[in-house]
């Protein structure tokens, strides 16, 4: 067995059974899963054969062997049984929510540096409405739940975070919130530092009572903040004990920008500010120097990966990306999928495979990261990324009851791998969902939403597309 989540083969990180219930509980059990196989990435456990996990409102209670479990319970209602894999939610560290959605694949693949920014997303925001961004959200996390996805690290709206908000209680699954801001002179949308971190306090307020979704402060990032800013916006983030994230370093405009402006790259100069720590959850950093990766080690500063995006913008990860290196000595990653212009496809599970795929050409080394890393990083890593690991990512008592159950009759299973986790990240996708839970409630079933009608959802995309393409005149 390996010592490190970045080797090939079984991960002391992931696998697992986790225990019964604790002696003495005696909470109603509302629903019992069922699968031919539990993953349920514990530490150091394996996989659970012929296994269960029950549910009470919105938190797993007990896993266990399936038999037992129905026996304790009777009046249980029962979802899944045999030809199921049974696996935590999985968990998007960055997606964009709104703004590409609507104009979902439409911006050029060709295009040069900067030119799908203005040309294209700043139009396309500018001319969303509070209903475009509702729907938007709406759309990208419906798809995410039908491929698995329970919880989402939003990476910030421009103008309507209550009506996000409405897009994940709609589909009903977990997430973080968080309003953009930027103090840049000159640029679109951009305010004073006092006006920044009263969007990130309405944030805020906006969530303090959600059970699933939590507000995090939320910056561009890039070039596009202050000392100042920065320094103010994670010192909210520590004062009110949530998460911050922002952009950094998918390219190497950054790393220049911050050598022009300060002599420094740039998480160097964030970490001479006191602006990084385990509170900070960086995306992308792509381009790090050895400087900036001591740095980030030494504070506990996370970082968000999302490698189909880097791909599709040609952005450079296979020359300069270092996230695996990163992963090895001992920093906290997340795989996300970015927007549906960068990354496209809301599919973790991809995403993890390109991951390991990735690493383990990079290094012209098979024996590197293999799916069980890859996973890890999609599940109980992901959580421990964001700071979330005692909450989600794992099949654990006491933790939320985000559950997947994979249809392992379909063709990419058969026959089926001695080994699932192989199999699950390189042989299928998130089409091989069939039922999600989330906070305990079905949210998908027998691959389609529960909570929303996406027929509906489909023609009022459509009519949505054509008129956001009219009013931003987008590719004219």
């Amino acid at each position: 067995m390996s010592a490190n989540p970045a080797d090939n083969g079984p991960d002391p990180m992931v696998e697992g059974s986790a225990g019964s219930m604790p002696a003495g509980t005696d909470a109603p059990v509302d629903t019992i899963l069922l699968a031919d196989t539990v993953l349920t990435m514990e530490p150091g456990a394996e996989p659970l054969v012929d296994g269960a996990i029950a549910v009470s409102g919105d938190r797993i209670v007990a896993v266990g062997p399936a038999g037992a479990l129905r026996a304790a319970h009777p009046q249980a209602q029962i979802v899944g049984g045999p030809g199921h894999l049974a696996l935590p939610g999985l968990i998007n560290a960055h997606q964009h929510l709104t703004g590409d959605r609507i104009i979902r694949s439409m911006i050029p693949d060709d295009l040069e540096p900067g030119r799908s920014i203005f040309e294209w997303a700043v139009p396309a925001h500018a001319a969303h409405t509070g209903g475009d961004d509702q729907l938007s959200a709406t759309l990208s996390l419906v798809e995410s739940v039908c491929n698995g996805v329970t919880f989402t690290v939003e990476a910030g709206t421009v103008a309507h975070p209550e009506r996000v908000l409405a897009g994940f209680d709609a589909v009903g699954v977990g997430g973080t919130l968080g309003s953009w801001g930027w103090d840049v002179a000159g640029e679109p949308w951009a305010g004073s530092v006092s006006e920044v971190l009263d969007r990130q306090r309405e944030v805020q307020r906006l969530t303090v009572e959600h059970p699933r979704v939590r507000g995090w402060v939320t910056l561009v990032g890039h070039d596009l903040m202050s000392d100042e800013l920065v320094v103010a916006a994670s010192d909210l983030a520590r004062e009110v004990g949530c998460g911050i994230t922002f952009h950094l370093s998918p390219s190497d405009s950054d790393t220049t920008s911050y050598l022009d402006r300060t002599g420094k790259r740039p998480a160097v100069h964030l970490d001479d500010l006191g602006a990084l720590g385990p509170h900070v959850l960086i995306g992308h950093g792509v381009h790090l120097g050895d400087d900036e990766l001591e740095r980030l080690l030494a504070t506990d500063t996370a970082i968000a990966y999302c490698p189909w995006a880097y791909l599709r913008l040609g952005q450079g990860v296979t020359r300069a990306g270092r996230h695996i290196e990163f992963i090895r000595q001992g920093g906290r990653v997340a795989i996300g999928c970015d927007a549906e212009n960068a990354g496209d496809a809301i599919d973790v599970l991809g995403a993890a495979a390109l991951a390991a795929g990735l690493a383990k050409d990079m290094a012209m080394d098979p024996t590197v990261f293999g799916a069980h890393a890859a996973l890890h990083h999609a599940t109980l890593g992901a959580a421990h990324a964001l700071g979330m690991g005692d909450e989600i990512g794992s099949l654990a008592v006491g933790k939320r009851a985000d559950i997947v159950l994979v249809d392992t009759t379909r063709p990419e299973w058969v026959p089926l791998s001695p080994d699932p986790v192989l199999q699950l990240v390189w042989a299928s996708d998130g089409r091989s969902v069939a039922h999600v839970m989330a906070s305990g409630r079905m949210v998908v079933v027998d691959g389609e939403p529960t909570l929303v009608d996406r027929p509906a959802l489909a023609i009022e995309a459509a009519e949505r597309h054509r008129r956001l393409v009219r009013d931003a005149r987008l590719g004219a």
